[in-house]
């Protein structure tokens, strides 16, 4: 693992005595001028990148880049980040678990998706696609088995960045946070893949991201079809043995 961050993926446990490796989740509290702002279970590692990432899927902060605090304090799994916010979330709820990307919301519309559509972006090889999830590098997965990845991949096929956590929205915030740091945001052209199934907070998250295009390992959701469809997103599942499902907008995939 030659990323630093990574050292916090994993930690050591006893069971049947034996000694086992598995996925850390500890508690995140994000900070917004000092104020305490949500909580949300993850895995530590690229905290400052999760908490953009967050923020910005919540259309909470814009485009234009912003570092968090002068020190991320991983001992006290705190993230502060320098506002304003772009709107008054005075009175909403934002505790979120691992697996659960929308928990604590207040009222329907605050599920609604808030992005343009994606615009026209790449178009792949149906076979590339297919290949994408074996590039995806999760060494806290294999090490652990219970560890999601978000890979972000130019339209060649090659790897950008890859993230991990315990939490599939997590891991897509911190993808998403990192290209807001590096101020390459929106996704125009770029391929987000994920390691799981495709459920509607994904796509919301790609869709605010500007993603054209979103492939998993895994099946999706019915709302997440709905909603890849409305936004003009080219959502695919099952990537996996060579193979590949396209269930909306099959205009950006060509077959050879």
């Amino acid at each position: 693992m030659s990323d630093p961050q990574q050292r916090f993926l994993t930690a050591v446990v006893e069971h049947d005595g034996r000694r086992d490796t598995v996925a850390v989740e500890e508690p995140l509290e994000i900070r917004v001028d000092g104020q305490p702002l949500t909580v949300t279970m993850r895995t530590p590692g690229h905290d400052e990148e999760l908490a953009l990432g967050f923020l910005f899927g919540e259309g909470l902060i814009g485009r234009g880049a912003r570092r968090a605090g002068p020190a991320v304090d991983l001992a006290a799994n705190v993230v502060e980040v320098p506002g304003p916010l772009l709107r008054d979330v005075s009175r909403r709820r934002f505790y979120t678990t691992s697996s659960c990307g929308v928990c604590g919301k207040g009222a329907l519309e605050e599920v609604a998706v808030l992005a343009a559509p994606a615009p026209p972006g790449p178009v792949v090889r149906r076979e590339l696609l297919a290949t994408l999830p074996d590039a995806l590098r999760q060494p806290g997965f294999e090490a652990t088995g219970g560890l999601h990845a978000t890979g972000l991949f130019d339209a060649s096929g090659e790897l950008l960045h890859a993230r991990e956590d315990v939490g599939r929205h997590n891991a897509m915030d911190k993808v998403i946070g990192r290209a807001l740091l590096d101020a390459t945001l929106p996704l125009n052209g770029r391929i987000l893949c994920v390691s799981g199934r495709l459920s509607f907070e994904l796509v919301q998250k790609a869709a605010v991201a500007g993603a054209p295009i979103l492939v998993g390992v895994g099946a999706p959701t019915s709302l997440a079809v709905q909603t890849a469809a409305a936004q003009g997103i080219t959502l695919a599942g099952f990537a996996r043995d060579g193979r590949v499902n396209v269930y909306t907008h099959p205009e950006r995939i060509r077959a050879i």
